[in-house]
Parts: C-alpha cells; structure tokens; sequence
C-alpha cells in the first residue's frame, strides 16, 4: 500500500534572509511520530535547476509515503507532461505559498489555478492550500475582514477565495513550529492519507469481488422459448357480400316497376330498410305514426306505390314460392332510370357520394334533373335526427352503417322469410343475409335441397346459444365470445357452414385469451388445453392446432403433471419433447450448479 503527495509553491518569500529555512514538507516528515526510514533525491530537468525534490518513508507502520516538492511552479511552463503526470498520480495534492510575497502569490492565483484544475480534470483529489508565515506588517492577521496589509501582504480572504475555487481545505501556518507542523499541518495531512488508504483498500476488494466472481462457476443461461405461429386476421369483406347479393339478385323480394311496367329492377326488402325509414314506412315495418318527418312520408307516397299479390306479374328471380314478391311501382320516369345506380350506391356500404353523382349526371346529361333525383335520394336515406348520409357520406358512422342498421332485424320475425329450428326453439332469420353473407347457405337456399322450398329449417350439432352468435356475425360482421369453450363451439359451427373469417377470429380469440392467462392460473384451471387441440385437428383449424401444440411445449412443466397429458399421440409427444421449454439440457445444467452451490455452502460451514 501506499500513499502519493504531491507539494506546489515556496513557502520562502523573495526578502527572506533565512535561505536555510526548512521546507514545509520535510519539516512535517522530520518532526512527525508517524514517518519512519525517510529518504531523499533530487531531479532536474536541466542541470542546476532542480525541479522537485522526492522523499520516500514509512508512514503507519507499514504504508509507503511517496513525496515530490515542487518548489517553482516553471514545472508547468516548462514541462507539462511531467506536471500533469504528477497530479494524475496523486493521492494529496498541497499548494504552498508565503503570506510576503504578493507577487507570487498573484502569479499562483493568475497563471498556475487555472492550470491545477486544468490538469485534475474533474478528479475527486484532496487539495490543502497552505498559507505559511507572519504577516510583517506587524500582529499576524487573521481577520478575513482585515485591510491594513492588502498592499504588501497575502491575505485571509485571498487565500480562502483561491481554496473555494479549488475546493480546498485553507490552513494558515504562521511558522514552522511543532505546534503548527505536526497538529495542525500533519492533522490534516494525515486525516486525508487515512481517507485515501481507505478508498483503495474498498476498491481493491471489489476488484478482487470481481475477478473471484469471474472464476466462479456461472449459473446456467435460460434461452427464450420458440416463437409461436402467429396468426394473421383476415379483412372483412361485409360491404362485398352485399353488394355481391344485388348484381346475383338471389333472395330478392322486392321489384321496382316503371309506370307502364316495361320493365323491373330487383331487390331485398331488409337491406333497404335497414338503411332508410321511407323503406320502412313502405314495406310495413313502420307506420306514418311512427315516423315525425312528415317529409319522409310525403315523398314515400308521391315517389312509390306498393302493389301486392299482383299475380299476372311473374315473380323477382330467386325468390322462394313461400315468399310472395313485394311488387312496387316508381312513379318518376326519371328517377326509375337512376334507380339501378342508386340501388348499387346503396348496398355499396361505403357510400360514394361523388360515383353516384357522377353516375346520374353522366345517365341524365341535365344538371337540374340529376339535383332532383339526387335530392329525393336525400330524403330516402334520411333518418330523423340523425346524420344525412349524402350529406356526410365519408363519415366512419355512415361507413359502419349496414353492421349497426341489420342488427334491428338480428332475431326478430319482422320480414323474416325462414324460421330455423333448434333444441325445440325457432330462430327468425333473412334469406337474404344469408345467402350473401354465407356460401353453404347460398348453395342450400338456391339450390336443389329441401331447405329451397321450405320456410322452417332444422339445424343439428350446435346448440341455440352457438347458432345465434353466428347469426349474429352474418349480420353484423363481429362476434364477442363469452369464453374461450364458446369461442371453441362458434369456431366449429363456423367450419361447418364454411365461413372462415369467422373461424380466424374464432382462433385469434382463444390464443388471446390463452397468453393472457397466468401460469398459476392455468395450472388450476379445468380447461383442457389437450382437448381443444384435438377440437382444433378434428374441424381443420390448422393454425390453432399448431399454436396449441407449442403452447404445450414452451409450458411443458406445468402440462406434464396434468392427466390430459397422456392423451396427446406419439407424434403429438415427440413434438412437445424436441420443442419443450426449458429443455432438457437446460435443467440438467442447472441441477449441477444447484449441487456447486449445495457443496460450497457445507465446505464453508466446516471451514
């Protein structure tokens, strides 16, 4: 161990008589108990000039004492390096000057500072300033408020000014005496070499912390498990489907005539009504009574005329003979020449307010008709006290419509043209959403099946609960399961009448819901994670049953003690074992480190 001071500045002023004066550094290492086997050598940078002078001794006992006096600051004009390579070395710094001398003092204060802080560069070393001598003035002062000999000597203040800069400890020495030298010098001295001893003995034992810390043996590193398959959604095609339905015109239960019944334009009531009340008011779901805009009602009796069970008209294309067609005559020429494009405006979903003026004005070539027949367009999709769908067509309410609007007939009989029965309850229901929202159905409403002809529809394998959520979807194109079993049983009826979107959110749902679980709580819980994988392969859901799989390799040691376990097959097993988190190698590592560390413990407690 050992300790580096380092002294600036002479502490004789330029009028001392004395030459032979000791120095303050070898009159603390002569008088000081506590120094022991001093030596001393000088250097020189050139021959003559000394530049430092540096002692060596025991202090403590055992702690070497390491010393260079510098007693001119040329050092740091003349050699930088050495100057800087000094303080960097340094444990202690000291700065000594005489309270006499004001010109070398000023010097000090001017030139040398600047270059002291320069040189320590932020470092956390111990600096004691020492002002040596009596004042000549007469009675040494130490008043820092003191003026009298600010002229020719150094005072109090001036030297407490360049310690705070520093952030040094201020001494004054007014002589050499063993009062002054070993007390109060060699105190202070002496207090920071115990301080700086101390520093290093904790730095070395971290170092050596940390080296035995890097030979010692290192606990096993747990990889992450496998990424899982991640399962894309897939876009809706809602506002598809339905437009899809009017150019097939499959289900239609309405036909719109000219006045001279030349020729007809095919539609679906429920899809009409669920975006205006004039459709609604027409078809009787609503009566005038229901409605406040008296326009609503005017324009629904001077635009149209409903003529039903007109039998010398044939039927609209697709509809089923239980289902007689709603035949209604336009009275406005021009605006029966628009209605196939209004028609397509309408099942659109999306609303494309330019295509459809576009469209009108391109048929008509005459601006002031195609502002009426745009305005009565208006007055059809108005809904009281609600926003004008033409007039804000863009909005995001207006692009959701048809998934709020079909909902008002999800379940109810009203226009219903097919009752499904189910676990001896009936469930009303739309051919026409249906078929476009449905290709199983499509196929079973259009084609040469029972289902065709009849009005009452037997459903076998779900339950009423299932049915109805999947209904729900059809109309409204979203499904919120009540729970992952629900989700499982919606995701079955899905894949049997083939309606995959519905399947994805289906498997999205349960994998949710299955990360979200925590361990504790899935190793409680009753559900069989085994038997919704089987679910999953038996119904084709690929995805699932591949996410379901890692899903029991990266919790293996939680699945592994569950009976269900053993029901997996063998290439179920092998799949789990060679992908199972954490793996094999992993635990058989870390049992040996337990044992390490088991065996170090009782060497220590017999030690």
């Amino acid at each position: 161990r050992s300790v580096n001071i380092v002294a600036f500045g002479n502490e004789r002023d330029g009028f001392s008589e004395d030459s032979q004066q000791p120095s303050l550094i070898w009159s603390y290492l002569r008088r000081s108990a506590l120094i022991s086997q001093i030596d001393s050598s000088l250097s020189a940078s050139h021959v003559g000039n000394p530049v430092f002078t540096e002692y060596q001794a025991c202090v403590f006992g055992n702690v070497r004492l390491v010393v260079h006096d510098c007693p001119v600051w040329d050092i740091f004009a003349s050699d930088w390096y050495t100057s800087c390579r000094l303080i960097g070395g340094a444990d202690i710094i000291v700065i000594k000057y005489s309270v006499n001398d004001k010109t070398s003092f000023q010097q000090l204060k001017d030139s040398y500072v600047p270059m002291v802080k320069k040189a320590l560069n932020h470092r956390s070393v111990p600096v004691v300033i020492s002002a040596i001598g009596a004042r000549k003035n007469g009675v040494p002062c130490t008043c820092p408020l003191c003026t009298s000999d600010r002229r020719s000597c150094v005072t109090t203040s001036e030297g407490v000014q360049i310690a705070k800069e520093l952030g040094a400890t201020y001494l004054e020495l007014h002589s050499l005496n063993d009062f002054y030298i070993q007390k109060y010098f060699g105190g202070v001295l002496e207090y920071f070499m115990i301080q700086s001893l101390n520093q290093k003995s904790s730095e070395k034992m971290k170092k050596r912390k940390k080296i035995q810390k890097g030979h010692r043996i290192q606990p096993p590193q747990l990889e992450q498990p496998e990424k899982m398959p991640i399962l894309k959604g897939e876009a809706s095609h809602y506002n598809t489907d339905l437009h899809n339905l009017l150019c097939g015109c499959q289900c239609a239960d309405v036909a719109f005539y000219p006045e001279d019944l030349s020729t007809v334009v095919e539609a679906h009531k429920v899809i009409l009504c669920s975006v205006s009340t004039l459709f609604m008011l027409l078809f009787g779901v609503k009566s005038p009574a229901d409605i406040p805009d008296a326009s609503i009602v005017q324009m629904a009796q001077s635009l149209f005329t409903v003529e039903a069970g007109a039998a010398s008209h044939p039927a609209p294309h697709g509809a089923p003979p239980c289902v007689l067609p709603v035949r209604v005559v336009v009275k406005d020429s021009v605006f029966y020449s628009c209605l196939p494009d209004i028609l397509h405006f309408i099942y659109s979903g999306t609303f494309q307010c330019e295509q459809l003026e576009e469209d009108i004005k391109k048929k008509l070539k005459d601006t002031e008709k195609t502002e009426q027949v745009l305005e009565k367009v208006k007055c059809i999709l108005k809904t009281p006290g609600k926003l004008n769908p033409v007039k804000d067509c863009r909005s995001h309410h207006i692009k959701q419509l048809y998934s709020t609007s079909l909902r008002l007939f999800f379940n109810t009989p009203v226009l219903a043209d097919v009752i499904f029965k189910i676990q001896g309850a009936t469930v009303p229901a739309h051919r026409a959403v249906l078929v476009a929202r449905c290709e199983v159905m499509a196929a079973m409403f259009n084609g040469n099946y029972l289902e065709a002809n009849s009005a009452l529809v037997p459903v076998y394998g779900v339950s009423k609960d299932t049915f109805l959520s999947f209904l729900e979807y059809l109309y409204t194109d979203s499904c919120c399961p009540a729970s992952i079993l629900q989700a499982m049983s919606l995701l079955i009826c899905a894949e049997m009448y083939q309606v995959m979107r519905l399947q994805h959110i289906c498997e999205l749902y349960i994998i949710t819901q299955l990360q979200s679980m925590p361990s504790r709580e899935l190793a409680s819980t009753s559900l069989s994670i085994v038997s919704l994988l089987k679910k999953a392969k038996f119904h084709n859901s690929d995805c699932l049953s591949m996410w379901l799989l890692h899903f029991i390799a990266t919790n293996y040691l939680i699945f592994s003690q569950k009976p269900e376990f053993q029901e997996l097959s063998v290439e179920e097993r092998n799949f789990v074992e060679v992908h199972r988190w954490p793996s094999n190698l992993y635990l058989k590592q870390l049992a040996d480190y337990r044992n390490y560390i088991h065996s170090q413990k009782c060497r220590c407690k017999v030690m």
